[in-house]
């Protein structure tokens, strides 16, 4: 059996605690062997379930040990490049939470990078990983529901805690940046379409961070219109649209999480087909994956499901959205 691909995180972000370092805990052929964090104390909550897990309180202190393979980044958005940049450089390869960059520009280095020293580098975009959305990838390829004529994208929580990064302009904070790449990536990654322009933005700022962002766009062959907000009660959806069929995704992002995890397939004569996906974790099996490839060598970075190139073309989307709302506020003003 290959020897466990062995991590190291940096930052205790409580995100991590509860979800990325207990996958990497369980994934197999994965090793959790440190935490880099400035408050020890907060190592605690991850050695209640990884009790051998060692401890660093500066980042650069675990970037050096040559007992780690793989890092995962976990910090605040606007810091993510800077330590994806470090680890790589440290000879690490890295798992970086999305967005992993807050430009599409900014990523053209780490693609760089990552082709000159052969490194494994991808942006941590665990829906992919799941297989209800190999499935719905796999339907609409497939002609499930026709030629796909309109995609709606919903995403929103409520988070009014104005000291959490997410409501922080200089963190890098805003719905679209954290959910936004869900709703706009998803529909990107299954329809295999990139987005000609974008039509329509209605976006609301407080403190800077757009709290809620209503944004039409136009595909190849699709409209789409998403809403993604953090002032909102808690809800998404994914529907595609097709001139024969609609497929309708229950818990796309969230899965088992937020609710059951169901593709519903209806037809024109309003037929239905309903397919259950239980058990998955996808956050263990992105691990799982990000592994693999790295045992696999360069050759199969390609064929990892959510590559750099795939992280751009969503930034480069985000980029567009917020490009068009200021055009079309200045023409307000």
């Amino acid at each position: 059996m290959s020897k466990p691909i062995r991590w190291g995180i940096l930052g205790a972000a409580n995100f991590a605690k509860k979800h990325m370092a207990r996958a990497i805990h369980s994934a197999e052929g994965a090793q959790l062997v440190a935490l880099a964090t400035s408050d020890p104390a907060k190592a605690e909550g991850f050695q209640s379930f990884c009790p051998q897990l060692e401890v660093e309180t500066d980042y650069d202190a675990l970037l050096a040990r040559d007992d780690i393979d793989a890092v995962y980044v976990p910090l605040p958005n606007h810091i993510h490049v800077d330590w994806t940049l470090k680890a790589m450089r440290s000879g690490k390869h890295v798992l970086t939470e999305k967005p992993i960059a807050m430009t599409a520009e900014q990523i053209d280095d780490l693609i760089a990078l990552r082709d000159k020293t052969g490194l494994m580098c991808a942006e941590a975009y665990m829906i992919v990983h799941h297989p209800q959305w190999s499935r719905a990838k796999q339907l609409l390829a497939e002609g499930a529901i026709g030629t796909v004529m309109h995609v709606e994208a919903v995403f929103s929580y409520n988070n009014s805690d104005m000291d959490n990064i997410r409501n922080r302009p200089e963190t890098g904070g805003g719905s679209i940046r954290d959910i936004g790449v869900y709703t706009y990536g998803a529909a990107r990654w299954a329809t295999e379409q990139e987005p000609r322009t974008i039509t329509h933005t209605n976006i609301r700022y407080e403190n800077d961070v757009d709290v809620v962002a209503e944004v039409n766009a136009q595909f190849d062959t699709f409209s789409y219109h998403a809403l993604t907000s953090m002032r909102m009660c808690p809800a998404q959806e994914v529907r595609f649209h097709g001139d024969t069929g609609v497929l309708t995704m229950e818990t796309p992002f969230n899965a088992n999480l937020f609710g059951p995890t169901r593709l519903h397939l209806t037809d024109t004569s309003n037929n239905e087909m309903v397919e259950h996906f239980t058990g998955q974790n996808h956050y263990i099996t992105q691990v799982e994956n990000f592994c693999a490839t790295v045992r696999a060598g360069t050759s199969a970075h390609a064929d990892y499901p959510w590559t750099l190139e795939d992280a751009r073309g969503t930034q480069a989307m985000i980029d567009a959205v917020f490009k068009a709302d200021k055009a079309a506020r200045s023409l307000k003003d």
